[in-house]
């Protein structure tokens, strides 16, 4: 060996080593929200990322929000997370769902120009002190006696960490699968990360294998809109984070189209079936329940002679049309026949094919509730790889990561939301505690206490502990308080105002179909009224101030639901006696006499932390609870006895 080969060895066994305090893998929507976090809090943090171009990438619905995740994204911003500003300034068109009913289902929904969201979010990760970037693979988790201490990237590179945050999303040995296309790639054809899931298995970690999809992508200018029903945004759009300034997104939006599938869709999917990997057996990662593709739809139900296809645009400067609800995995040539058989797309020119992808994900009952492995100290997991689906779900989690994260690096207590504070301690408690099968979604209805969760009053439950945590700066908090002393002061007053049986106020009435007056009630009596309401009353109360909307939104629904709200509140109360009966974490469940054989496995793999995450866990029935009930009360007695 000459000299030149002996320095050529000595320079590739030399490895790069750093130190940081909090690595983050993957720079997803759960990825940049917990970066953020950990360095708003102060901690140095290295971000990797396979590729800056996927920063905050859409790669399938090009939208924020939507039902019951919109609630989500508020509950983000009012802890101090970024997503409800980004959308806030690059959405095409924003609309209230559910408008209809309730204030406890209503929900924001915002088309977003997927460019413009990434690069606001790679901007702001870009400009955040403590934050650095750094494009590569992470291919290991380095651990000491069951402590992560670092992470090796596949070019040897080492940095030395305290925490590290794991949000792979659908990268970690990704496949993309259309017809007999199956490429090993991530989605939008980016690289996949193929070096972790070793390193995550031997550190026992149990995997598993999920699957999720998108449709193919349709140039504009091949679309006949003439015969589609235009969907517009509201006329008055709600922002989605409690500090946009509602006058700056009053901006021109762009549409939406509705249309519908035709016996001949149906027809072209069921002649090509056996070519569908769905059905071949080619897949073999679960799908979700909530979001199938065109074909498991037809076969799924056969007697619809038709379904809803949305038609929603990618940016305001390009021409790709996102396909809503035609997620597929057939070949290309039998999409391209598919696809024009929908009115309106009779000519139908498309720019990027439906495809599956599968990947690698965990099984998120091997977590606490703060995100944190239970067996290793200082590994936190978060979004697509915990099991769930949505870019949403997977901000909330990354949020909620990286804030105990930097609190565990601190020495702080870590941060757990209770199902009663937020739709995020129902998306965490879920996931944790329920052994997800599918993608997980979330939903209005898998929150119990929705009346009390409402995304208007996001802000109400979430900021105090968002100014606490320190991600919420001082300036915001006092205009917090200021607006949660408002809505106080005008419940008082409305609640104590005497609104008399005379001519004007009769005559108001009666214009309002409302029934007269026999004689004087308050104005909070009048507000309770099904005809009426805070806004309408306006007109007959002289009184009142110059009250900010979204203040007398809080007063209204506070005293139109005020019976509704005070018995969900005493159930909550019920709910939380059982949260707060701990279980210490030493408990071994075979000393638990009388439970069952798979109470006892569920309880001793889970490990809940309290009475009510154990009533949660599917297997353990209310008769093993009273039997634990009754261990704890002797095995506290003992303690106590022995100190």
């Amino acid at each position: 060996m000459n000299h030149q080969d002996e320095n050529m060895e000595k320079k590739s066994t030399f490895q790069l080593k750093k130190k940081t305090d909090v690595v983050v893998v993957g720079a997803g929507h759960a990825g940049c929200e917990a970066a953020l976090a950990c360095a708003r809090l102060g901690l140095d943090t290295v971000l990797f990322t396979v590729s800056v171009e996927s920063i905050a990438m859409m790669p399938c619905n090009p939208s924020i929000g939507g039902s019951s995740k919109g609630h989500l994204v508020r509950e983000v911003d009012a802890l101090g997370g970024e997503m409800g500003r980004a959308i806030d300034h690059t959405f095409l068109q924003s609309r209230m769902l559910n408008e209809s009913k309730g204030p406890a289902v209503h929900s924001l929904r915002a088309q977003a120009d997927k460019a413009q969201y990434s690069n606001y979010m790679r901007v702001t990760l870009e400009n955040t002190p403590h934050l650095s970037i750094r494009q590569t693979e992470v291919a290991e988790l380095l651990t000491d006696n069951g402590t992560i201490v670092g992470v090796r990237t596949v070019s040897g590179a080492e940095y030395e960490c305290k925490a590290c945050i794991l949000c792979t999303g659908t990268y970690l040995n990704a496949r993309c699968i259309y017809g007999e296309v199956s490429t090993y790639t991530g989605p939008n054809g980016l690289m996949a990360a193929t070096h972790l899931t070793k390193s995550m298995i031997d550190l026992g970690i149990t995997m598993r294998r999920f699957k999720t999809g998108t449709p193919a992508r349709i140039d504009k200018r091949s679309i006949d809109f003439s015969n589609l029903e235009e969907q517009k945004g509201d006329e008055r759009v709600v922002p989605f984070s409690f500090e946009t300034d509602p006058e700056s997104v009053q901006i021109p939006q762009m549409s939406c189209f509705l249309t519908y599938t035709t016996e001949k869709t149906h027809e072209i999917i069921r002649e090509n079936l056996d070519r569908s990997p769905l059905f071949s057996g080619m897949i073999e990662g679960t799908g979700p329940r909530y979001c199938p593709s065109i074909e498991d739809k037809v076969v799924r139900f056969p007697d619809r002679s038709r379904h809803q296809v949305f038609l929603e645009p990618e940016g305001r400067e390009i021409n790709e049309i996102y396909i809503g609800g035609m997620s597929s995995s057939l070949p290309e040539d039998v999409q391209e026949r598919m696809y024009r058989s929908v009115i309106g797309l009779e000519n139908a020119q498309i720019i990027k094919n439906a495809y599956a992808i599968e990947y690698d994900c965990i099984d998120a009952t091997q977590l606490r509730p703060t995100l944190e492995f239970r067996n290793i100290r200082g590994l936190f997991s978060a979004g697509q790889l915990n099991g769930s689906s949505g870019y949403e779900e997977a901000a909330a989690q990354g949020l909620m990561a990286g804030i105990n994260a930097a609190l565990s690096i601190k020495g702080q207590k870590q941060i757990v939301l209770d199902r009663s504070e937020g739709y995020i301690g129902v998306l965490i408690d879920d996931l944790v505690t329920k052994e997800t099968q599918e993608p997980y979604r979330m939903m209005t209805s898998r929150a119990e206490y929705r009346l009390l969760l409402r995304q208007d009053n996001a802000d109400l439950r979430l900021t105090e502990k968002g100014y606490q945590i320190g991600l919420i700066d001082k300036n915001r908090y006092e205009k917090f308080c200021m607006k949660r002393d408002t809505i106080g002061r005008e419940i008082a007053r409305v609640s104590a105002m005497p609104v008399g049986a005379n001519a004007a106020v009769q005559a108001f009435l009666e214009e309002h179909g409302s029934t007269p007056l026999k004689t004087s009630v308050t104005m909070a009596e009048l507000i309770r009224r099904p005809e009426l309401n805070y806004f309408v009353l306006k007109d007959i109360d002289p009184e009142r101030g110059d009250i900010p909307e979204d203040v007398g939104e809080q007063v209204n629904i506070s005293i139109k639901y005020d019976g509704y709200i005070r018995r969900q509140r005493q159930q909550v109360k019920q709910f939380l006696r059982l949260e707060e009966k701990t279980i210490p974490p030493e408990i071994d469940y075979d000393d638990v006499q009388s439970l069952r054989i798979e109470a006892r496995q569920k309880l001793s793999r889970i490990r809940p932390v309290s009475i009510g995450q154990a009533s949660r866990i599917s297997g353990v029935s209310p008769a093993d609870i009273s039997v634990l009930l009754v261990y704890l009360e002797g095995y506290f007695r003992n303690m106590g006895a022995s100190e």
